[in-house]
């Protein structure tokens, strides 16, 4: 009684404090493959050194070592040519033991919006009334380094503390002619700041609940209109395993907006995760709904296999509809 009192506890603690914000700048899925190919239903899951990212209450549950190099696109809307849209770049770099890891991930995200000339007019523009867009490029390099504290026998409470090196850059263009990859190429005014997530991780039996707050303490990059602040996300999650571990299904719930170019998105997601008895090959698939507006869903599926003991491959590729995101990812993870 005293161990499911400390889980309610955490879990009422956590929404109290960041239920009420808003979450913006980037995808809680931008990072993971395994994660990716389960759609995103990865909260209650993270057992490896993505949980770092994840929810880094999970790093108790995983393996004695665990190292992953990844790298990952991502895009929404999936048409080329579409306005508004985003799409995003990353890799990364983790390594984990049961309580302590350390992690660099580099995001960077590009984006395109619609706009008026005439809301420019104030500027100099001539050509009122002329369609323009607005580019813009966030580039993130996360430095982070994760502990946690167990709470008795079913409870794990952990944190990591971050430090992002970010840059943003923005232009306004002539809509005609200009791609949203013409935002990568944005440069602006390297910043350094403190962050830090927190998550907690409760395993009753098969059942594990989990509960992640991505950046608690909130960062702003650049200025002005320009400005991006990374806000506090808030997901929860549910996970149920064979008693043999190798199979996993899961189901994950944002509980905070994130603002993308795209608009306002609150997602669902759900997925499972396999493995043959002898754990060289695993399978994984999913689905992700936005509950806010156009539910844009996209279906996931992963692949990994084990050349050698200890040692995996791991893909993952993400599709839908022409309006909604679609993208790819690889790591190698070796663990023991």
């Amino acid at each position: 009684m005293k161990n499911m009192w400390l889980v309610r506890a955490a879990i009422a603690a956590a929404v109290v404090v960041v239920c009420a914000f808003g979450a913006g700048a980037q995808t809680s899925d931008a990072f993971g493959i395994r994660a990716q190919g389960m759609g995103g239903a990865f909260t209650a899951v993270a057992d490896d050194a993505t949980a770092a990212w994840w929810n880094p209450a999970g790093l108790a549950a995983g393996a004695y070592f665990n190292m992953i190099i990844e790298g990952s696109t991502r895009r929404e809307p999936a048409t080329d040519g579409a306005v508004p849209a985003w799409h995003t770049g990353t890799r990364g770099f983790s390594i984990a033991y049961p309580a302590l890891a350390l992690s660099y991930y580099r995001l960077r995200v590009s984006e395109i919006q619609a706009i008026s000339s005439t809301a420019e007019s104030a500027a100099g523009r001539e050509d009122e009334g002329s369609a323009n867009v607005r580019l813009r490029s966030l580039v993130l390099s996360q430095f982070g380094a994760t502990v946690g504290q167990s709470l008795g026998n079913h409870l794990v409470i952990a944190s990591t503390l971050k430090l992002i090196r970010g840059t943003v850059g923005t232009d306004i263009r002539p809509a005609s002619g200009t791609p949203l990859d013409a935002a990568d190429d944005l440069e602006g005014q390297p910043e350094m700041h403190p962050a830090l997530d927190v998550g907690a991780m409760a395993k009753l039996g098969t059942v594990r609940l989990g509960v992640m707050v991505r950046n608690a303490r909130e960062t702003t990059f650049g200025d002005g209109a320009a400005g991006v602040t990374l806000e506090r996300q808030l997901r929860a999650g549910v996970a149920l395993s064979s008693r043999s571990n190798l199979a996993t299904v899961a189901a994950d719930v944002d509980l905070t907006r994130s603002a993308l170019a795209t608009g306002d998105e609150r997602r669902v997601s759900a997925g499972g995760e396999a493995w043959g008895p002898t754990r060289r090959i695993g399978v994984r698939a999913g689905v992700s709904v936005n509950t806010i507006g156009d539910a844009r869903p996209s279906a996931s599926g992963g692949v990994s296999v084990a050349p050698r003991s200890g040692m995996f491959l791991d893909v993952a590729g993400t599709a839908g509809s022409d309006a909604a995101r679609r993208g790819w990812g690889f790591a190698l993870r070796v663990t023991f």
